[in-house]
């Protein structure tokens, strides 16, 4: 009996037309006693035609369509002659092609596909998948981007500045335009909800809108500089698009969303509604807990990066290492890649560093991640020796003296808010194990 090669779960690397199919990189880990290599294949079953058994529904015909195949399984360190006797634990990258005609152009089955029910079988992370320009096609990403968020703002050249009001809630709005005003004179570009106040019974979406944008207006005539505000419409749905057309039609500049909380569907409708015609701001609360084991679920440029790029977010927070954020340099800065390097059509997302930057940070941040960034502080600036006024005149003096080539510290004998600010938080997090 002939083999039909077609139908089999496995393939080389230059046996599938990548345009047909997404790739996921995939890292397991299991004990020398189980023979990955055998296994992925039905890994690769499992998560396309198959199950743990033999079905008569699943023909050689609807495999040849329809099954995921291994394209590469390598182990590393890469053994050839013998695996040493006491290694107890077996390392694999596993590559694993989909058929896109799987998933269509749709995040929930991109998920269920490469994640789904193998993210419950032990050490199994996924790395990075690749996506076909076909795939990509099917999403329009986000509406404004870097490029037309600076354009909003009319700023153009150094890096945005964003405040998130402080404290995290429990606050009328009435307190909280105070803050917003006095972020928005000390010249913040960007203000925004804390991830943990939305349309709270004590601080409604509508009412903080109404007051904040009348006091946008107020400074932007007192200053000419404009502020987005980006008001958190963080709901069930569909409350969550009653809350963001409403306050785009009293006014509001921009929307802000905690996306893994609401999930990627709902980011990429709130992108793709015509009336929405704001930049949206995605926050990343959740995250940790997709990305940060080693051994399981999806690598945090994925969690933090592509996806909500490809969902439609003009602007995504993630964690800085400088402040009280645990993430390695390498990983910070690939997230920021996968937001603004380029990929297909798609607009270049604003990466966001965040969690617990001071003016101390800001040229390292610039050195990391260059210009085209927005640095997000809350803390920083409320928290300031003079007060928020302060502490965002502190942000813009650093960033002018970083792009300038000065040091921080000689720019702070011509600026008192800086030298404040440098004098308060020499390291702020020290103890903290970070």
């Amino acid at each position: 009996m002939r083999l039909d090669v077609l139908s089999l779960p496995i393939a080389l690397p230059d046996g599938v037309d990548y345009d047909d199919y997404l790739v996921a990189t995939y890292l397991v880990s299991f004990p020398r006693s189980i023979p990955v290599p055998q296994l992925a294949p039905a890994l690769a079953i499992e998560q396309s035609t198959g199950t743990w058994l033999p079905v008569p529904g699943e023909t050689p015909e609807v495999r040849r369509q329809h099954v995921a195949k291994v394209i590469g399984v390598y182990e590393v360190p890469d053994y050839e002659w013998a695996v040493p006797r006491e290694v107890e634990q077996r390392h694999y990258v596993i590559q694993i092609a989909f058929p896109q005609v799987n998933i269509g152009t749709q995040l929930p089955m991109l998920l269920t596909s490469i994640v789904g029910n193998i993210s419950m079988g032990g050490r199994v992370k996924v790395l990075d998948v690749r996506l076909p320009e076909r795939y990509v096609a099917g999403f329009r990403g986000c509406k404004f981007g870097i490029k037309g968020v600076r354009e909003l703002l009319g700023v153009q050249g150094r890096p945005l500045l964003n405040n998130m009001i402080k404290p995290c809630t429990g606050y009328p709005p009435e307190v909280g335009v105070a803050l917003f005003r006095a972020a928005a004179l000390g010249g913040c570009d960007i203000i925004k909800d804390d991830e943990l106040i939305a349309n709270a019974s004590f601080n409604e979406v509508q009412a903080r809108v109404k007051l904040y944008m009348e006091a946008e207006r107020q400074v932007y005539e007192q200053k000419g500089e404009r502020t987005l505000y980006t008001v958190n419409i963080t709901d069930e749905v569909p409350l969550i698009f009653e809350h963001a057309r409403r306050a785009v039609e009293l006014g509001c500049n921009a929307i802000m969303v905690n996306y893994l909380a609401t999930g990627f569907p709902v980011l990429r409708a709130l992108a793709e509604d015509p009336a929405i015609n704001v930049p949206i701001l995605a926050h990343m609360d959740v995250a940790g807990a997709l990305y940060a084991s080693e051994w399981h679920g999806l690598s945090s440029h994925l969690v933090l990066g592509k996806l909500p790029r490809l969902a439609g977010a003009d602007i995504v927070v993630f964690p800085a290492p400088y402040g009280k954020a645990p993430v390695l340099p390498e990983k910070f800065q690939r997230v920021a890649q996968n937001l603004a390097l380029p990929l297909y059509h798609l607009r270049p997302s604003f990466p966001m560093p965040s969690g617990g930057i001071t003016p101390k940070m800001v040229p390292a941040v610039i050195k990391d991640l260059g210009p085209d960034i927005v640095i997000g502080s809350g803390g920083g600036i409320h928290a300031h020796p003079q007060g928020p006024v302060a502490g965002a005149r502190a942000f813009r003096q650093a960033i002018q003296a970083t792009l300038q080539g000065r040091p921080l510290e000689e720019a702070a004998q011509e600026y008192p808010e800086l030298k404040a600010a440098l004098e308060a938080w020499v390291d702020p997090f020290k103890g903290m194990g970070m």
